[in-house]
């Protein structure tokens, strides 16, 4: 049954508003709420939910995704639809939440990562929002089905192992009159002040001083986590909600960092394996410190200074990354501050910032040799991983939510290696616990090389063991046949991967570990050979 609340406000309108609380909705464009029944779909993940943690010590490599242009129908105008009628104006060709659920699972599966992370499922009105400009904070978007279709989507996922993290918008909501806005007259959710009153995308803020609205916002939280077995949240644009406008120089929103600090604690009361992700750009203190110790008690925060040194780097021509050599270190003097995830997101391949494997410096062939050895440097760098869609391909197109990821560049060799590199990276980035025990331990990671900017070459250690995981990147176009360096106290065992083996679209044969790549020069001295980009890594022995 469809329903809506017919309300006279403060200000003298009749409006119909959708249900605040509803769990389901009309296609856009209609409004109108449904009714909707949680207790017929029984979930089959009870030991899935039984087990999960919060994964500092384990993998955590995450697949960011918008639903709606992951895989689409393939849909033209003149092409005859599923009941042999002519396709004569556009229409939806998304596939619904039950529909995706094997193929996403087996995908994300074979390409071995760990989690998968939606963009916001919230009913939204508009398509180019991408969901950031809710209506509905209780109600799976429509345009891919309904609740129980949703329900077996993440239960599919937990079948195979597959975590299920979706965003939250906790800061601002849409305009729309049918929604939240002036919802009894007056700013009941949102502020009465013009001047914070709309954030800078022309939604509306959040008005967290309201108990209303703090309650309103913490239900929603619970509510996903609840009813459809969500296993983390991504907190967006909480800068948002610690400086008035995310302006650090308009001073902390006292009220909204209490809401934060009350909200997250209350989840790991309830759900105690849950994740909490922070998006912040700032440098606010004590993000992923629990609120015993004055923190907003999330579990991991976006290393955005990261990832803009990074890709800065990367678009530099390399002979002038000897001026820029700091950025890849830099990371490291602040990276145990907090507990940092490392994110190459969708907001890194929109609004003509071009895609990741665009932004490498040089022409078509020379960018790929420097985009598998920037991954590997991702994923031997501490902190949990977080990709978008497409990263794996290699696309070449920016990201356009009317239309689905261009599959079509695996008929390419370089594109379709390269989907086989990354999917190799992370099953590497699973098997060898020297790559996320420890993470957030000082103790289990050193550098070996962090002073060579003429040839622009990095090496570190991971683990804490005696075996531990070498990791030799060439960030330079030049050729190192001889590259000599002191490990002191170590063995060099074998060659794990390499960004340059010719399976990879590289130049380098793949030996097999039965054959040595290094030459060992005396006690603890060894050289290998570095090609133009290229990013080595070792398993290495110690105390022998």
């Amino acid at each position: 049954m469809m329903y809506k609340y017919r309300i006279r406000g403060a200000d003298g309108r009749t409006v119909d508003h959708s249900d605040p609380y509803g769990f389901f909705a009309e296609l856009r464009p209609k409004t109108a709420s449904i009714i909707y029944d949680h207790n017929v779909y029984e979930f089959a993940d009870a030991d899935w939910v039984a087990r999960r943690d919060r994964g500092f010590d384990r993998p955590i490599s995450i697949y960011e995704m918008h639903l709606g242009s992951w895989r689409t129908k393939v849909h033209e105008l003149g092409d005859l639809d599923e009941d042999g009628n002519v396709i004569e104006e556009e229409e939806d060709n998304y596939l619904t939440y039950a529909e995706l659920a094997e193929p996403m699972a087996e995908y994300l599966v074979e390409m071995g990562f760990t989690h998968v992370e939606f963009m916001p499922l919230m009913e939204h009105p508009l398509d180019n929002s991408w969901g950031y400009q809710p209506t509905g904070f209780f109600s799976p978007t429509s345009r891919y089905g309904n609740p129980d279709e949703l329900k077996y989507l993440v239960d599919t996922l937990h079948k195979h192992g597959l975590g299920v993290i979706m965003d939250f918008v906790p800061v601002h909501f849409a305009t729309n009159d049918f929604g939240l806005a002036r919802y009894d007259g007056t700013a009941f959710f949102e502020y009465p002040h013009p001047d914070v009153g709309y954030s800078e995308w022309g939604s509306l803020n959040f008005m967290h001083s309201k108990g209303e609205v703090a309650s309103f916002l913490s239900s929603s939280a619970a509510y996903w986590i609840d009813c459809f077995h969500i296993d983390g949240l991504r907190f967006d644009a909480v800068s948002r909600l610690i400086y008035w406008q995310g302006d650090e120089q308009r001073g902390y929103i006292d009220h909204a960092i209490n809401f934060l600090k009350g909200l997250n604690a209350g989840l790991h009361r309830f759900f105690p394996g849950v994740i909490l992700i922070a998006e912040d750009s700032t440098d606010y203190p004590l993000v992923t410190t629990g609120t015993d110790r004055g923190g907003l008690d999330f579990d991991y925060k976006w290393d955005m200074g990261w990832m803009h040194d990074t890709l800065d780097f990367f678009k530099t021509a390399p002979w002038q990354r000897l001026s820029f050599y700091n950025k890849i270190s830099f990371s490291m003097m602040y990276f145990y501050n907090e507990n940092y995830m490392m994110p190459l997101s969708h907001d890194e391949v929109v609004h003509g910032k071009a895609t990741i494997g665009q932004k490498m410096w040089g022409p078509y062939e020379e960018k790929f040799p420097q985009l598998r050895s920037l991954y590997l440097y991702m994923f031997g760098h501490p902190g949990k991983k977080l990709n978008f869609m497409g990263n794996e391909l290699a696309q070449l197109r920016e990201w356009d939510e009317k239309r689905e990821q261009d599959w079509n560049m695996l008929a390419y060799p370089i594109h379709d290696s390269f989907q086989q590199y990354f999917a190799d990276l992370n099953h590497f980035y699973q098997a060898w616990p020297q790559l996320y025990e420890g993470d957030f331990n000082p103790e289990a990671y050193r550098w070996v090389i962090v002073d060579d900017a003429l040839g622009v070459v990095f090496a570190f250690l991971r683990g804490m063991g005696r075996e531990k995981i070498l990791f030799i990147f060439n960030f330079s176009g030049q050729n190192h046949d001889f590259y000599s360096f002191d490990l002191h106290g170590a063995k060099i065992v074998k060659e794990l991967i390499n960004s340059d083996w010719e399976e990879y679209s590289g130049t380098t044969p793949n030996y097999g570990e039965d054959i040595e790549t290094w030459t060992k020069l005396a006690q603890d001295r060894y050289a290998i050979k570095l090609t133009p980009y290229c990013s080595r890594a070792f398993l290495v022995r110690f105390g022998e």
